[in-house]
This record gives C-alpha cells, sequence and structure tokens, in this order.
C-alpha cells in the first residue's frame, strides 16, 4: 500500500515535479500558499512551512523550499529568492554579475516531511552556472524565473531550455535532488 501524503503548494512547477518524481507514493495536491517565514536557513523555512500545512490539512504532508547562492555575490540571494525575483527580478540579477568571471551558482533544497510525530527532512543541491542572458521557455513545469538563467553543470542548456524528458532524466553532476532523495526514503519506510 502507498504513503498517503499531502503537498501544500500552489507552485504549479513543484506539483508538476512531485507528480513525476513521487510515483511509489499517494500523492495528494493542497493548493495554497504557505506563510514562509523570514530566513536564511532553507531547512527551517521548509521546516516551518511543512508544520503550518500539517495544521491545514491534519495528515502527513510535505513542504519543499529551495534557495539560490552565486558565488561571485557572497552567496546573494540564498533564501532570499522570491524577494529578489519580486524586486530586481532576473534581469537585476544578470546585471548584478555583469563583467564578473566566476559565473559558478546553486539551487540547494531542503524537502520536509511531517507525519503529525516525526519530522524528516531531505536536502538537496543542484550546482550550476549563471547565463549571460535569459535563455529558454516558459511551461507549466517552470519552478522559477531563475531556469532561465541557470545551466546546470555538464549541460550547455539552462533548465528552462531542457525539454520535461531532458530536466528528469539528467545526469546529476555534482546534483542531489531532494525529492529523490525522499522518494527513497518513502520506498524503504
Amino acid at each position: 500500500m502507498k504513503k498517503e501524503v499531502i503537498y501544500v503548494t500552489h507552485n504549479k512547477g513543484k506539483i508538476a515535479s512531485a507528480q513525476e518524481k513521487l510515483k511509489d507514493v499517494e500523492l495528494k495536491i493542497y493548493e495554497y500558499e504557505l506563510e514562509e517565514p523570514r530566513s536564511d536557513d532553507i531547512k527551517y523555512i521548509s521546516k516551518y512551512k511543512v508544520m503550518e500545512a500539517y495544521k491545514l490539512v491534519n495528515k502527513p504532508c510535505i513542504s519543499l523550499d529551495c534557495g539560490f547562492w552565486i558565488d561571485e555575490l557572497d552567496g546573494f540571494p540564498r533564501a532570499f529568492v522570491n524577494f529578489s525575483l519580486d524586486t530586481i527580478g532576473i534581469d537585476g540579477i544578470l546585471k548584478l554579475m555583469e563583467n564578473k568571471p566566476n559565473r559558478s551558482c546553486r539551487f540547494t533544497e531542503c524537502l520536509s516531511y511531517y507525519d503529525g510525530k516525526e519530522l524528516h527532512q531531505f536536502m538537496g543541491k543542484h550546482e550550476g552556472k549563471l547565463t549571460e542572458t535569459p535563455l529558454g521557455n516558459s511551461t507549466e513545469k517552470t519552478w522559477s524565473d531563475l531556469w532561465y538563467i541557470f545551466k546546470p553543470d555538464g549541460y550547455d542548456k539552462t533548465l528552462a531550455q531542457m525539454t520535461d524528458e531532458e530536466r528528469l532524466n539528467r545526469i546529476p553532476y555534482n546534483s542531489v535532488d531532494a525529492m529523490d532523495e525522499f522518494a527513497k526514503w518513502c520506498k524503504e519506510n
């Protein structure tokens, strides 16, 4: 029997990704925008959000929070991705990176699972490089505008340029996916 898990989010891209990756889980979607606390710690944010989600649905649930670190900018925007995208956008981020030689960056993510008694957290990290200009197309599976300027290590395309199949089946150079880690844990428990 599959474990029933409720994913509380309003992000269509995250929902689509979870539906593709969590095949061994009976995944239910509860569309709701959870409050996000001001913090630079994605583990704390994810925990806070899953606890809020559990209060809404009173069933085992997950929450995923992501951060984006740019080495040349001392890690900016870190866990403040949404605020940065709402204020300066990807064009502003690229403007800050003009003439900067080090284009290294990474997505970090924390998926929290809470069943009412125990909290389990699964970390992910995806290394890459920033492009000079936005590249790619928008789909219902796009999580973030950062997909237009992020090229995963080992690839010459942004996430927004990749097909769904390329994104799902890419060889994870320096990469760990939090949803994949959660899916493995669900199979074992």
